[in-house]
């Protein structure tokens, strides 16, 4: 095992659920020997991608977060998505969430919600399997088709029993998806939640991003957010394409 890797160990102990660790915490997280994770924990404390409270807890640092902040699939995505996402909130006053594939998950680049939105399981940053969210759904209908054979080739979560698990099914989805353009997710995660989505491409059609509204069953129906979703997304699009022609 390299320095490197056991670096990144030390930094990947470091999850949504323990935001704050002890150095023995990091050590049984990382799998290191607790000497070695104290020599790599003071090294990342000196340079900024860890950071030591007075009690000792570490927890990642803002320097980790400004070199986080230059990937181009989120700020940049993000910042010519924002607008957009703000007038579909605006719009919408639900959950608005905008998405980008890394390998068989969903990250979460940015979401707007409010205090009347329906709760949901996502935040930015976090990652969740492609099948079950609308914009899982949208990003695995565009992806290469060896990515979504191994999405959908191992046993799939069921968390509701709404939730579709026969890949055979979710093959045929994702067709449909393709076709229509929009994707939806009916209480496929949490009951009483649902949500459309739709893609956001560059360039001449390359899909790079989805955005979705995940609303409240209780109050509404998919039908009259899938205007507001498409326009969004189209508004996303060209964003992109104006910001990539401006380039020299």
């Amino acid at each position: 095992m390299t320095l490197t890797t056991r670096t990144l160990d030390v930094l990947a102990a470091f999850t949504p659920r323990h935001p704050r660790l002890r150095l023995a915490d990091v050590a049984v997280a990382s799998g290191l020997p607790l000497t070695t994770a104290h020599r790599i924990v003071n090294d990342l404390v000196r340079w900024g991608a860890l950071e030591r409270a007075p009690d000792g807890t570490l927890s990642v640092g803002l320097r980790l977060w400004e070199l986080a902040s230059l990937a181009p699939r989120g700020p940049e995505l993000r910042e010519a998505a924002l607008p957009f996402l703000e007038d579909l909130y605006t719009a919408t006053r639900e959950n608005v969430q905008l998405a980008v594939r890394e390998d068989l998950e969903s990250v979460f680049v940015e979401r707007l919600t409010g205090p009347d939105a329906v709760d949901v399981m996502t935040r930015v940053g976090a990652r969740f399997p492609l099948p079950s969210t609308g914009v899982g759904r949208v990003l695995l209908a565009h992806a290469p088709s060896e990515v979504q054979e191994a999405a959908l080739a191992g046993p799939l979560r069921r968390w509701t029993e709404h939730t579709d698990t026969d890949a055979g099914r979710l093959r045929a989805l994702l067709a449909e998806v393709r076709r229509a353009g929009v994707a939806f997710s009916d209480q496929q995660v949490t009951e009483g939640a649902a949500s459309v989505a739709a893609p956001v491409r560059r360039g001449r059609g390359e899909v790079v991003a989805a955005v979705s509204v995940v609303y409240s069953t209780a109050r509404t129906t998919a039908a009259p957010l899938v205007p507001a979703v498409r326009a969004a997304a189209l508004g996303i699009s060209r964003a992109l394409g104006a910001r990539a022609a401006a380039r020299p």
